[in-house]
């Protein structure tokens, strides 16, 4: 008895080993391909910008499975469907439905930086991942916010608090408006509210702002960037 035992001990064991292995090997594939895809998939912010200094406001809403890239590419009103996304060791291509360009790019943390090229035109693009707050302030089920109205906001210009009003109007996904401040006036144009996010440009005789934010507890929070020298955060409240 005690012979068949061990016997049957023997050839029992290496199937359990087996089934550990096996598990723990399923396990670790699994807890790496979560992790692969929590770190890239999501909303990236910034801009794609000409050799001229002009640029566009995207938005890149980014999935990953498997090295495989879907989602869009958003600028103003206007969202383009990706037809044919890959990442690999870092290398990000995409291409866009409607466009015989490519962007090639690099993955590098939360941030992504390539070009995207088509024909002659070429255009550097820089984006960050959005704050996770940022992206829950953009859920649809958060209540619904009236941007339209006068708004009281301050930006952190290099540790310096700059003072300025905000008068918006809210047409659809369109913005428009002006902004007050001890420099004048300046003019709010390219202005879109669309999935919790807010994008528009100041112009006026000092220089262009690109300014983005979102809704945080009732409040305008984001960053905005002045000729590309001079980048920062602001809030703003609205005036009862």
């Amino acid at each position: 008895m005690k012979l068949q035992s061990l016997k049957s001990y023997q050839l029992v064991l290496p199937v359990v080993a087996l089934i550990v292995v096996l598990a723990s090997v399923s396990a670790l594939a699994q807890g790496n391909g979560a992790v692969s895809v929590d770190k890239f998939s999501g909303r990236y912010e910034g801009t794609a910008k000409s050799a001229d200094g002009s640029f566009l406001n995207v938005i890149f809403d980014l999935k990953s499975d498997g090295g495989k890239v879907s989602g869009t590419v958003s600028s103003g009103a206007t969202t383009i469907k990706i037809i044919d996304g890959t990442l690999a060791d870092s290398k990000l291509t995409l291409k866009l439905e409607g466009h015989t360009g490519q962007l090639t790019a690099k993955v590098d943390g939360e941030k992504i930086t390539g070009e995207w090229v088509e024909g002659s035109s070429k255009r550097t693009v820089e984006v960050k991942k959005a704050a996770a707050a940022n992206t829950a302030a953009a859920t649809p089920n958060d209540a619904p916010v009236n941007l339209t109205g006068d708004w009281e906001a301050v930006a952190d210009a290099q540790g310096q608090p700059f003072p300025f009003s905000l008068v918006l109007k809210v047409d659809g996904d369109k913005v428009t408006g002006t902004s007050t401040s001890q420099l004048g006036e300046s003019t709010i144009t390219n202005g879109v509210w669309k999935d919790g996010h807010l994008n528009f440009v100041l112009e006026s005789p000092n220089g262009t702002v690109t300014m983005s934010a979102t809704v945080i507890e009732g409040k305008l929070s984001g960053e905005f960037d002045f000729a590309g020298q001079v980048q920062g955060k602001w809030v703003a409240v609205k005036k009862k």
